[in-house]
């Protein structure tokens, strides 16, 4: 699993983040970061198989590469400085569908999910289901266990509303967001724990009802 050299690593790459240092240091990289993590991020996913069934995926459909896109991009530093993974049923071939994510940095943990790429349709459908049900999404983002690891639901908003909706957003706010996703940032010394699978499984069940309220919405 996961030792203290991965966070070093991750540390070190955000101070020397060019092609020398990565090349020098790839070996490293490969033993102490790409391998571990990819270890790291099945035995996430064989927790969260024991409440989502039908998660299929393998880690490497889940994580994200380490080398950035810097075509249009104005910062051109060739790395990522953190590991990610989407945790879908496909992992990043559905990433439009309501699931968790994972994310480690030197200095930052962030356990999420919920329904972050939205197209027009799939947002016009979840919209619609909190509107018609507002008590029970309330219900869902009031609960103890939700609010306690996450506190709220975030994400970007519409400052002008479709007309459908423009009455409503009136009486539930939360109609207005564009993303309905859930996400905590905690200790990073946490991936050094025996029990991290574990220990990350339980924010992701905390919300899976969340999950499947936006998941039944979509369809």
């Amino acid at each position: 699993m996961l030792n203290n050299d991965f966070l070093q690593f991750l540390y070190e790459l955000s101070q020397n983040n060019n092609r020398d240092w990565f090349e020098k240091n790839k070996k490293r990289y490969e033993s102490s970061v790409k391998k571990p993590f990819e270890e790291t991020v099945g035995a996430v996913l064989e927790r969260i198989r024991s409440f989502e069934p039908g998660f299929t995926a393998t880690p490497k459909d889940c994580i994200f590469r380490i080398y950035r896109d810097t075509r249009f991009s104005a910062d051109k530093t060739p790395y990522k400085t953190h590991v990610g993974a989407v945790l879908t049923s496909q992992g990043r071939k559905n990433m439009d569908q309501p699931g968790y994510y994972l994310h480690i940095e030197f200095g930052n943990l962030m356990l999420g999910g919920g329904a972050y790429f939205l197209d027009k349709e799939p947002l016009r459908k979840v919209r619609t289901a909190i509107m018609q049900d507002p008590g029970t999404f309330r219900d869902l983002v009031g609960s103890k266990d939700f609010v306690e690891k996450f506190g709220e639901i975030k994400g970007e908003k519409n400052k002008v509303m479709p007309p459908e909706f423009k009455e409503a957003v009136k009486s539930e706010p939360m109609l207005a967001h564009k993303q309905f996703y859930f996400m905590a940032e905690i200790d990073p010394e946490n991936v050094l724990r025996p029990d991290f699978p574990d220990f990350a499984a339980t924010y992701f069940k905390a919300g899976k009802p969340l999950n499947d309220f936006f998941r039944a919405a979509i369809g």
